[in-house]
């Protein structure tokens, strides 16, 4: 069950990711509902499934670990990350709702970059959990 938990997380990230990728290439036309959608799932979602990997994924994992790895930071660098998703998607849920209610795009450019950056960070944590944390607690996606 946690396997099918973890890719039905990853699945949602992912979607998240690619919704966060289509309004980026949209600017600054973008679907003003679809921006109110995401502002109020984004910071939700992120906090579920936080909530699930730090007491069910990471504890396996570093239960996993040997005597000498269990020095490597990977998972207090992961719990980092995931406090600054959790802010970095508190600003991005501001700004989508600036837009979603009808506000001018001021600077189209800095939306952009602001969203890639949010949702390059998101794939690129993914895809360490994916290759390293996953495999090596039997929840690998083969």
């Amino acid at each position: 069950m946690p396997g099918a938990m973890m890719r039905r997380a990853h699945r949602e990230k992912l979607r998240l990711c690619d919704t966060l990728e289509q309004l980026a290439d949209a600017l600054p036309h973008v679907d003003r509902l679809q921006c109110l959608g995401v502002a109020n799932s984004i910071v939700p979602l992120l906090r579920a499934i936080h909530r699930y990997e730090e007491t069910v994924v990471f504890p396996a994992y570093e239960a996993a670990l040997t005597l000498a790895e269990s020095n490597l930071a990977s998972i207090s660098r992961l719990r980092a990350e995931h406090i600054e998703d959790e802010c970095y998607a508190d600003e991005l849920t501001e700004a989508l709702l600036t837009i979603g209610h009808g506000d001018r795009i001021e600077n189209a450019e800095a939306v952009g970059f602001m969203l890639r950056g949010f949702f390059e960070s998101m794939r690129r944590h993914i895809a360490f959990e994916r290759e390293h944390i996953l495999p090596r607690i039997g929840l690998s996606d083969s």
